[in-house]
């Protein structure tokens, strides 16, 4: 347990949401696996645009859960056990 913190284990979770991700959408196509892609999006469908004359600030976030991105989740973990 020396040599790891919480760092690491965050780039790690977050690798695995990216590629996660990645691999859903890439298995969107795919009949067999489009499951993978199922999932939830939550979030500000709109953004929020507050005007103060001479500054524009938006605000937005849009969120969404698949299975592929779940499994990058836990891979993510397993990985960090591991090393």
């Amino acid at each position: 347990m020396k040599g790891k913190n919480n760092w690491t284990l965050f780039i790690l979770i977050l690798a695995g949401i990216v590629l996660g991700g990645f691999l859903g959408n890439l298995a969107q196509s795919v009949p067999w696996l489009s499951w993978l892609n199922y999932g939830q999006a939550f979030g500000l469908e709109n953004p929020l645009v507050l005007d103060l004359g001479i500054l524009v600030l938006t605000f937005g976030l849009s969120v969404r859960i698949t299975i592929a991105g779940i499994i990058g989740i836990i891979v993510g973990i397993l990985v960090y056990r591991f090393i």
